[in-house]
């Protein structure tokens, strides 16, 4: 591969969260973003995105990406909820992947696959072992 064809890495989630600090504090927006405010405006956002699909039909949601237009508010609306969330999550020291993996390890526990074996009893409940 040559330098024309060397790829470019896309954003990381810790470059983009520290384009927001430094995008809110050249503006001098800390004392606005307090974790009541970033919450109150992350929900905001993703009323906005809900209000895209808001009295579709499920099938004409499935095709909203479909037109342009559409796609576009639903890929801005979708940049507002994660900015927010980022943000939020630097206000409160969260570390959002982080906090994704143990949720998730925490419902798959939860919500255990339907027929999986228990663990220690080697038995499907579905019948058979």
């Amino acid at each position: 591969m040559n330098e024309r064809e060397t790829e470019i890495p896309g954003p990381t989630l810790e470059g983009l969260r520290q384009r927001l600090t430094e995008f809110a504090a050249a503006r001098r927006w800390e004392p606005f973003h307090t974790p009541k405010n970033l919450a109150a405006a992350l929900t905001v956002e993703a009323g906005e995105l809900l209000e895209i699909f808001q009295w579709l039909t499920p099938e004409q949601a499935s095709e909203v990406m479909s037109d342009p237009d559409r796609a576009h508010r639903v890929r801005d609306e979708v940049a507002d909820v994660l900015a927010y969330l980022l943000q939020f999550c630097t206000a409160v020291g969260v570390d959002p992947l982080a906090a994704l993996a143990a949720k998730i390890e925490r419902n798959e526990l939860r919500f255990p696959v339907p027929g999986a074996l228990a663990e220690g009893d080697g038995v499907n409940p579905e019948g058979g072992s």
